[in-house]
């Protein structure tokens, strides 16, 4: 329980820290609401731009423009910056910029290197050398050297490649000055671009070039002379306001594409902003979707510390049990690692194995569920402890960590209702058959609830349930609903419904019709009785006949009439057995407990003769029509067919202690 608390306690931590992430998202403003563009000259000035005067919240304080003598004008420390034009659209977002530094006259003062300018291909180096360059990759500029920055005698332009290596970069050299190549040698040859003089560089470089708007603003940022504490103060501000700028922008015009990034993004870090947001905000979510998933393991992993307590308690008090304790790794090589899948059952998946001794068995793995092992226990604490023909025997189980498995003797020709409502009609059973397998489930349910030292309610007879070996000989299976019993008790107490809608008695959702006991085991058993003399189910939606949609309400009128059950191919005898296997049917699904036989009583009549049985009165509920017939659904919903877990197989144990300790 403190593991659990604790991982709760770091998830909560981790979470929060992503909150202030949050609060700073959810501080964004939407800035330039209301600005209207500015203009200087020619030029026009918008966001991401500002010029100097314009309200505060209008375009990016870190890229402000000021209009001198009608002229746009970009300032930072290290000089300043005539703004020719601004292109906000197309395939690039930048700025035409014009040196104000060069002498129109002469060039012996050059233009400042531009550290924001990373492209090799499109650039101007100006280098000095120890040695004169005979290559004519290298224009002659001495005319421009400036003693100031020139740290060896000789002085070259030389104009970008791909690499600096492919431009015959020379290792005596060292570059002096990078700048973007002028607008006007911008798409030349580059064989005609190293035919140019240092003049026709010089007067070209008065034209300008152009810069991303990300170099424009690192431009700006740019001032070498603030102390460190201030530089970083104003780097955050200027983060922060890129932040909130994105969002903005994110808000306003959507997802960034191509066109949204050249036109309304101030740089490329807002675009990498939104980037790193969602890259924040799926951590966040891994992280907390970790954190659940962890809290759910502890939580998992307690509830079967507290099953396996209740189980292995369980296994100790029991003196009287035949099976045999299987590991898992025993299970698994019987069913050579769960091959072969035979079905379905009511709490797992059953699989076909095989005993070393080379006999056939059906292992039954158990599903988790929220029962604290009372199905395991149901099983192993009913079947486990007798043994009769028409009961399935339980060979073995297995309990190992979160691993249950039951290991049952294998019935090679399935359950019954894929013999009785089977469509193909694969295996075509005769009534003396069909009648020797009602008797061989009478016997058991008989045996279930007077054989025995304890009464064993089974709470979910039905025709999946009743397994058929090789010689059609039926088995009663799934315990996993059933309840011991003292035989002198004539009242069980349950604290929810169990069983199958259709084949439940009515006293286990209607309260004011009796009282719960053996009873409930005689309706299931006469329900299955009718569908086995009609051979079809008892509610049947695809009927020809509407009549015909409920078969116990149908037939019974069939019988006031004095009409049997019209079959084909049938002798006399076989007649007579059907509709002896009705009239006991109709007198299991009485309606009040008390009016139904016992088991005992019910064999009786099966081995009686039919001229000795009486139609009893029409079941109340075969009267009404077929939506009455049914539950309502308040009923159904406290009917639920799951073993909830409110099923007890032994009184001794009591599971409120995982409850206690899980809470």
């Amino acid at each position: 329980m403190l593991t659990m608390k604790v991982a709760a306690i770091l998830c909560l931590v981790a979470l929060s820290g992503f909150a202030f992430f949050d609060a700073v998202n959810a501080a964004r403003q939407f800035r330039n609401a209301g600005c209207n563009p500015s203009s200087c000259g020619s030029l026009t000035i918008s966001s991401p731009f500002r010029l100097k005067g314009d309200p505060p919240h209008c375009g990016n304080s870190y890229i402000e423009l000021a209009c001198e003598n009608n002229r746009t004008m970009l300032h930072n420390r290290d000089g300043t910056y005539y703004v020719a034009d601004i292109f906000y659209g197309g395939e690039s977002s930048t700025i035409r910029l014009v040196d104000q530094s060069l002498d129109a006259d002469v060039c012996s003062i050059l233009p400042k290197s531009l550290v924001c300018y990373e492209q090799i291909a499109d650039s101007i180096f100006f280098m000095s050398c120890r040695v004169p360059m005979t290559s004519s990759l290298y224009i002659d500029a001495a005319s421009c050297a400036n003693a100031s920055f020139s740290a060896y005698p000789y002085f070259y332009a030389l104009f970008g490649g791909e690499t600096l290596n492919d431009t015959g970069f020379d290792e005596s050299c060292t570059v002096e000055v990078q700048v973007p190549r002028p607008v006007g040698l911008q798409y030349s040859n580059i064989t005609d671009l190293r035919r140019q003089s240092i003049s026709d560089i010089h007067r070209e470089l008065l034209t300008g070039f152009n810069v991303s708007w990300d170099c424009a603003t690192n431009m700006y940022l740019r001032d070498r002379n603030r102390s460190t504490l201030a530089e970083i103060l104003w780097r955050l501000k200027f983060i922060l306001s890129n932040y909130l700028d994105s969002f903005r922008i994110f808000f306003t015009y959507g997802i960034p594409s191509h066109e949204t990034t050249s036109s309304y993004y101030t740089s490329r870090t807002q675009v990498d902003f939104l980037v790193l947001t969602g890259v924040g905000i799926a951590v966040r979510t891994l992280l907390g979707v970790s954190c659940l998933i962890i809290v759910v393991v502890l939580k998992f992993r307690r509830r079967h510390l507290c099953m396996d307590d209740t189980i292995e308690e369980f296994l100790q008090m029991q003196n009287k049990l035949m099976p045999i304790r299987y590991s898992y790794s025993e299970i698994k090589r019987m069913t050579e690692s769960f091959k072969n899948k035979l079905g379905q059952g009511g709490f797992g998946s059953v699989f076909k194995g095989k005993l070393r001794s080379g006999g056939f068995v059906a292992v039954k793995l158990l599903e988790l569920s929220k029962s604290q092992g009372q199905d395991f226990i149901n099983e192993v604490g009913t079947i486990g402890r007798i043994h009769h023909v028409n009961v399935i025997q339980l060979v073995g189980f297995c309990v190992q960590g979160s691993k249950q498995a039951l290991v049952y003797d294998y019935m090679p020709n399935g359950s019954l209702d894929k013999i009785i409502f089977s469509k193909e009609k694969n295996i075509n059973l005769s009534w003396e058959k069909i009648f020797e397998i009602v008797m061989g489930v009478a016997r058991g349910i008989e045996y279930l609830h007077r054989g025995c030292d304890m009464q064993i309610l089974h709470f979910d007879i039905k025709p999946h349930n009743i397994l058929l070996d090789e010689n059609f000989t039926p088995k009663i299976s799934d315990f996993g609903l059933a309840k011991l019993h003292a035989i002198d008790a004539s009242i069980v107490s349950l604290t929810a419904a169990r069983g199958t809608l259709g084949y439940m008695a009515p006293e286990l959702f209607y309260k004011n019709i009796g009282s719960i006991s053996h009873k409930a085991d005689v309706y299931s058993f006469g329900m299955l009785l009718m569908e086995m003399a009609g051979k079809r189910r008892n509610l049947n939606a695809f009927a020809e006949k509407s009549s015909e949609i409920y078969f116990p309400s149908w037939i019974y009128d069939q019988f006031d009439r004095g009409e049997d059950l019209e079959l084909e191919d049938a002798t006399e005898s076989e007649r007579k057995m059907v509709r002896k296997m009705i009239i006991v049917a109709f007198w299991c699904i009485q309606i009040k407990p008390t009016d139904r036989p016992s088991m005992s009583k019910v064999l009786e009549m099966l081995e009686g003769a039919v001229e000795l049985l009486e139609m009893p009165i029409k079941p109340f509920l075969l009267s009404m029509e077929r939506s009455s017939a049914e539950p309502t659904a308040a009923a159904i919903d406290d009917a639920s067919a799951s073993a909830s877990a409110s099923a007890s197989t032994t009184e001794s144990m009591d599971r409120a202690q995982c409850s206690a300790s899980d809470s």
